[in-house]
Order: structure tokens, then C-alpha cells, then sequence
């Protein structure tokens, strides 16, 4: 059970705590359609960055979809991973240093979008783990 009831707004879990506040819940979803609509990476290097960013902020909700892959072999994704795993660990840690790497392999523009998406990945999680969402959590 969640820490907070469910409200009937929603059609998960998820959406029915953020459905307490209809406007919060829409913009949210309209954010979450940006980010997955947006063609600067593709779905499978978003969903891979989701799943790691799961298991980091520790959503059990989230985790339950699917675990991280054990072997990715794509450049780009892998610092992209070692990088949002940095990230979740300890955001204010993070110095120009972090972003060398990046750079090797990104746009500037592909850095900005990237550290959107890991920040709104990490809200997402951090939000079902802090209310305790659970993947046995039905919708109301």
C-alpha cells in the first residue's frame, strides 16, 4: 500500500497519486510524451536509461517492469548510463569533469536533453519510492 490513497484520476498507480492535482498529473504526462516523442535518442536507449535510473533511486514500482541490461555494448548509451548512475548517487557531485566524457560522444544539445531525461526519470522514481509504491499497488 501506498502512503498516500489513490485518488479515481489516473489510469495506474502512478498516475492516481499524481491524479490528486488533475493540472500536475496532465503536465506531467504531456512532459512524459515529450521526452518519449522527442527522436534526439531512440526509445530503446530512453528505456535502458529508465531502467537504470530505476534500480538507482530504488522505485519498487518501477523496478518491477524490467531490470537494466547486463551487457550494452553501445557507446554512447554506456556513458550515458555511467553518467545518470552518477547522477542518482549524488547529483551534487557532479563536475565539469563528468561532462568530458559526454562530450566525446554528444551534442551539446544531446547533453542538455540527456540530463532533462535523467532528472525527470530520477523525479518519477524518487517520487513512487519516497510514497512507497509498489508493483502489487492496483488502480483504484
Amino acid at each position: 500500500m501506498a502512503r498516500v490513497g489513490f485518488s479515481k484520476i489516473g489510469e495506474s498507480p502512478f498516475q492516481q497519486l499524481l491524479g490528486h492535482n488533475s493540472e500536475i498529473l496532465k503536465q506531467w504526462d504531456l512532459l512524459i510524451d515529450s521526452f518519449f516523442n522527442s527522436a534526439t535518442f531512440p526509445f530503446e536507449f530512453k528505456e535502458e536509461l529508465r531502467r537504470v535510473l530505476a534500480y538507482a533511486n530504488g522505485c519498487q514500482y518501477c523496478m518491477a517492469k524490467a531490470a537494466p541490461s547486463e551487457n550494452v555494448e553501445d557507446a554512447r548509451l554506456q556513458r550515458a548510463i555511467a553518467f545518470s548512475k552518477e547522477v542518482a548517487k549524488d547529483h551534487t557531485s557532479i563536475t565539469d569533469a563528468h561532462f568530458v566524457p559526454l562530450r566525446e560522444v554528444f551534442t551539446e544539445a544531446e547533453i542538455a536533453e540527456l540530463c532533462a531525461l535523467v532528472c525527470f526519470f530520477s523525479a518519477n522514481h524518487r517520487f513512487g519510492a519516497i510514497l512507497a509504491l509498489q508493483p502489487s499497488c492496483n488502480v483504484v
